[in-house]
């Protein structure tokens, strides 16, 4: 049995368009056939609003056919919770990043490590995985 793992907006858009960002190891864990992997419902509001207010305009696809290419990847959507909701409203300390401190209690609440290259999730606690 494989791993339960939790993608980063930013490793979810590389895995969907390939980019070389994306290290090996974060590919490795994302493609292992006995892996699950989720999705926040907070990386498709983060995509979408990004690219509505213009600072992500590569991701106008993805908006369109979320759920879409959520289902082709085989990737499981992580809804938000009001228990997600309260454990990430009262994370302490100056990250003020909503999008982030959801992932942040998601993946604390859930025990999922997640796939990110963004070190705030491993000053918050969580197992990151990345290079």
């Amino acid at each position: 049995m494989g791993m339960r793992l939790l993608l980063d907006t930013h490793a979810l858009v590389w895995w969907w368009t390939d980019d070389s960002r994306l290290p090996a190891a974060a590919r490795a864990a994302i493609a292992a056939p006995g892996n699950v992997v989720y999705v926040s419902t907070v990386s498709a509001w983060e995509i979408a609003t990004k690219h509505r207010i213009g600072k992500w305009r590569e991701v106008e696809r993805m908006v369109a056919e979320f759920a879409s290419l959520l289902r082709r990847s085989r990737f499981q959507p992580l809804p938000v919770g009001m228990d997600h909701a309260l454990r990430s409203g009262g994370l302490p300390g100056p990250h003020r990043d909503p999008f982030d401190r959801m992932l942040i209690a998601q993946a604390g609440l859930e025990g999922l490590p997640v796939v990110t290259g963004d070190s705030v999730f491993a000053d918050y606690g969580a197992d990151v995985i990345w290079g």
